[in-house]
């Protein structure tokens, strides 16, 4: 399986993700996710949220979660990008990319990577709210 790991502080390119994407010709699905910075949080108005990373441990925590997933589903690549430091409300946090044969097994390998990533990845976000 193909992996890509990146903790950037740059926007996330994501015309630039899905132009750049290679598969095979025996691969019948790609699903990508975009994490939107929303501008609620905790019930307040916020404009940006800085995220935190411990990044060597996050990297580390990725791959482990990345061959869990290759254990459980055909997938024949992975890409994910997630933002550190501030990044404003409308602004893409994370991107991850699925390449499997089927659909089904993207959706369902993308879906449970995220909820691992939220449960494992040592990365953390402050909202900063608006009026602080």
């Amino acid at each position: 399986m193909k992996r890509s790991i990146e903790l950037t502080k740059d926007p996330i390119d994501e015309g630039l993700m899905v132009s750049s994407r290679t598969l095979s010709h025996q691969m019948g699905a790609v699903v990508y996710f975009s994490g939107i910075v929303r501008e609620g949080e905790q019930g307040r108005k916020i404009d940006a949220i800085v995220y935190e990373a411990f990044e060597e441990m996050a990297v580390h925590q990725f791959k482990l979660i990345f061959d869990e997933v290759e254990q459980k589903w055909p997938i024949e690549s992975i890409r994910l990008i997630h933002r550190i430091g501030h990044v404003p409300v409308n602004e893409s946090s994370l991107w991850v990319e699925v390449t499997s044969p089927h659909r089904q097994e993207a959706f369902q390998a993308c879906e449970w990577l995220i909820v691992e990533m939220k449960k494992r990845v040592p990365i953390w976000k402050h909202p900063q709210f608006v009026g602080d």
